[in-house]
Order: structure tokens, then C-alpha cells, then sequence
């Protein structure tokens, strides 16, 4: 049993067991949470959602992912600006895929 289920603005393909990393979620580690928005479960499409389902999930741990490298070009000058950037993520495991 699969599930589609939207979370900080993308849509992530879910199974039970899994472990995904998501955008930035407010919970404390090993907490429950819910993905409400769910947009398809083994084939069923919902318009926009499908209404009571639900994706329930566990908090691993909150992190940071790589560091990015961003460079400002100035042109004709011999400045470049170096900004660097590291995207905080929240690993969750997959519990249970409800479909009501």
C-alpha cells in the first residue's frame, strides 16, 4: 500500500516503514504526527485531497543538510560575495497509511 501526501509544498510517494525527509516540521523528536493532505492512496485519486484520510508518522530527528555554496558576481569589479546555506529537514518514519 502506497500514499501521496503533500508536505512543505511537495509531494513525496509513501509507504509504510519508510523513512523520508520532509521540510522543517515543528514536534519534538519521537512524537506522532499526521499528514492530513493526501492526495492519493493505491490509485485512488482524490480531488483535491481524499476526505478522512490520513497518513500517520513518527519524528526521528531534525538536522541540516549539506552546505551549498551561492556566488553574487559583481561584474567589473574583483568582488565576488560567497553566501552559504544549509536547509534544516525532519526525518519521519512511516507508521500507517488510514483510508476511510
Amino acid at each position: 500500500m502506497f500514499a501521496i501526501i503533500k508536505t512543505g509544498g511537495k509531494q513525496i510517494k509513501v509507504e509504510p516503514g519508510q523513512e523520508i525527509f520532509v521540510e522543517l516540521l515543528t514536534g519534538e523528536v519521537d512524537s506522532k504526527i499526521a499528514f492530513d493532505e493526501v492526495l492519493m492512496i493505491d490509485g485512488t485519486i482524490g480531488s483535491p485531497t481524499i476526505k478522512g484520510a490520513k497518513v500517520m508518522g513518527t519524528i526521528l530527528k531534525h538536522g541540516k543538510d549539506k552546505k551549498i555554496r551561492v556566488i553574487r558576481y559583481h561584474p567589473k569589479k574583483n568582488v565576488n560575495k560567497v553566501y552559504g546555506h544549509r536547509q534544516p529537514y525532519t526525518k519521519v518514519k512511516i507508521d500507517e497509511i488510514i483510508a476511510k
